[in-house]
Parts: structure tokens; sequence; C-alpha cells
């Protein structure tokens, strides 16, 4: 897909990944949706910072657990540009826990949880599909988590909604082709302030340093190396959809030891 001159709605663009995602997209021509639940300052920048590339840009507080919020935002990117080439669903929401106590989560954290990370890109998808589906072409990538795969994460929750959240993706590849591809990315360590938030500081920068000792491509990832494997599902490979892509900086091959 040439994203140039096309329209792409990134949801959780205030900061980390979906930040520098939309910038990454505004760097290569697209018009871009910010989307924020909270995060109004931080949202600003990002809107400077895209329109200081050239990009058109709109500004827009959801929560994406609203179905309407979630209708809200495409009509606005409809309304403005009259189409909507990429959906970025970056949005997400945890809550820590230390693994294996089963007592520090409960059953309206598993629905919080659920109701961001996976109806609410539900909702996301179904407020695009038509509008995709009629200009017969649309990419869709969704930011999972590479716990998912592995069994770890900052809670039981949170690595089960990214579950679903996959499995999702597959769903959608098969129901939603040959219009609309749709795949997703599955991050592991990231740093990130959400990231900072989860673990605190102290131990935050410890992870920064331990991974890249310890991982095969002896590197950390940051938000805009996430960004740039999101950008390559929308702008590289059309032949690609129902892909769960793991970033595991090469830990399956086994670690290095400090």
């Amino acid at each position: 897909m040439d994203i140039k001159g096309g329209v792409a709605i990134v949801t959780g663009s205030a900061s980390g990944i979906g930040a520098a995602t939309a910038k990454l997209l505004a760097s290569k021509g697209a018009n871009v949706v910010i989307n924020y639940s909270k995060s109004r300052d931080e949202a600003d920048a990002v809107v400077k910072e895209c329109r200081d590339i050239g990009a058109d840009v709109i500004l827009h507080q959801a929560n994406i657990a609203d179905d309407d919020q979630c209708k809200g935002m495409v009509a606005a990117a409809i309304a403005k540009w009259g189409r909507v080439d990429v959906l970025v669903n970056n949005a997400g929401r945890t809550k820590p826990a230390k693994p294996g106590d089963l007592d520090s989560v409960n059953a309206q954290d598993f629905l919080d949880i659920y109701a961001v990370n996976v109806i609410g890109t539900y909702q996301m998808i179904r407020a695009v599909v038509p509008h995709m589906k009629s200009q017969g072409n649309g990419a869709i990538v969704n930011v999972s988590a590479l716990g998912a795969l592995t069994g770890e994460g900052s809670s039981v929750a949170y690595g089960a909604s990214k579950g679903a959240l996959n499995a999702m993706t597959l769903n959608m590849a098969r129901n939603l082709a040959p219009a609309i591809r749709v795949n997703a990315v599955c991050p592991g360590f990231v740093a990130t302030r959400w990231m900072k938030n989860v673990l605190g500081e102290e131990r935050f920068n410890q992870r920064i340093v331990e991974t890249a000792k310890t991982n095969p491509v002896g590197k950390t990832a940051f938000a805009e190396d996430i960004a740039e494997m999101i950008c390559w599902f929308i702008d590289g490979p059309d032949l690609i959809t129902g892909e769960v892509m793991a970033i595991d900086f090469g830990t399956r091959f086994g670690t290095r030891t400090l």
C-alpha cells in the first residue's frame, strides 16, 4: 500500500509506540488522527511534530472502550478527508501484578483490561471496515504483546487480553479479506514511558541494560523500532495478512549470559 496521501488512525498515540508510529506515518506522507484519552499535553506535542513534518492532522480525544467514541473518531476522519486507509490499534490497558499472585487481579480488573485491549480494538475495527471496504483497500495493525505467546507480561489479565487480540487478528484477517489486511505485532520489552510506569524507574533502567546484554541481537527496543515494524505491515508486503509477529530480539534462540 502506498500510504502517501492516505489517512491513518493511530489509537493511543500521545506517547510511546503510538506516538512513534503516528510520526513515522506522517513522515511517509500520511494524514494522521492522533488519539488520546487523558494525556492532552503530550498529544499536542505529537500533533505539532507531525504538522512540522508536513502532515495534515486531527487531534481526537476518545476512550476506545466506548463504542460511540470509536465511531466518532472515525467519523471525524471521514468528515475531513473522506477516507480511512490505515488503523493502528495501539491503545492498551493493564494492571501490574506479581507473577503467580492470583489474588492481585479480580473480575473487574479483567473487565477493565478487556474493555480496551479486546472490545475497544474490535469496536475500532468495526467502525473503519465499511469505509475500507468501499475503497477496496485497507490495512489494520494490532499492537499485541510477546507475553501473549510466552505466558509472561505485566499480569495474567493483560496477557490473556493480548492472546484474545491475537485470535481476533486471525479471525479478522480471514473474514475481511481480500480488501483489508489485518496483522499484529507482539513486542517484548520496549523502553517506553508506559513500561517505566509498569516497572518503576529503577527496574526499568535495569531492564534496558539487561535486555541488550542478554538477547542475541544485543539491543534494547525503543518505540521507534516497533513503529518501523508496524509501518512495514502497512506499506510493505501486500501479500501478508493474518500474521502475528513476535518481536523478541531473537530470544527464542536462547539468551546470552550477563
